[in-house]
């Protein structure tokens, strides 16, 4: 019986550190971000309707989606944003869940979910067990800064887009601190390791 571990975090709140270090151990990540990108490579349906829906002008000169300019066009156009979600939405989940499945085949004793919008998408319901990495919300906001080069504006406006840290603290089953040192957080993830690895 595969467990899967559903990951998760506010922007910037150091959730790929946590995913790479199960990597090392071992475990196969589903990386929902990636798979996003997948459902829009060229050739693709999910390119061909976003590209009905938003024109040509949304590729670059080589035929991929230029996800800066779509981000830009429905940012703060709730109808275009909605368009959006509902082509990549299910694509994205169907691609997900095709994933697991073929892992699930496998035997393999664990598969982690990384998804950004665990709670929000109810994917935490496909999951024995949820994972929140938290920061600071001060850490958090330099780190947005400095890793995408942005204004405190523009950083405050995507971190106050997603769900309160306080209501994904409440529906996480685990919590790991990223606050610290890389060594802090790689002591919480083995005890997390040890939990799961743990025959029932």
């Amino acid at each position: 019986m595969t467990k899967v571990i559903g990951l998760t975090g506010g922007i910037a709140s150091g959730k790929s550190t946590i995913s790479n270090i199960l990597k090392e151990v071992g475990w196969p990540v589903i990386d929902a971000d990636q798979t996003a990108r997948q459902v829009v490579m060229p050739g693709s349906k999910g390119l061909e309707q976003i590209v009905r829906r938003f024109g040509s002008q949304v590729l670059q000169s080589d035929g991929t989606l230029d996800r800066a300019l779509l981000g830009r066009m429905v940012f703060g156009d709730p109808k275009g944003l909605s368009d959006l979600d509902q082509i990549e939405h299910p694509l994205i989940m169907a691609a997900i869940d095709e994933q697991l499945t073929s892992f699930k085949k496998q035997g393999l004793p664990v598969v982690v979910l990384d998804v950004p919008l665990l709670f929000e998408t109810g994917m935490d319901q496909e999951c024995d067990l949820t994972v929140l990495a938290v920061v600071d919300r001060q850490t958090q906001l330099e780190r947005l800064i400095k890793r995408d080069h942005c204004t405190e504006t523009a950083a405050l406006k995507r971190i106050n887009a997603q769900m309160p840290l306080e209501e994904k603290m409440r529906r996480a089953n685990v919590i790991i601190d990223n606050n610290g040192s890389l060594e802090q957080t790689r002591r919480q993830v083995a005890k997390l390791v040890e939990r799961v690895s743990q025959p029932k």
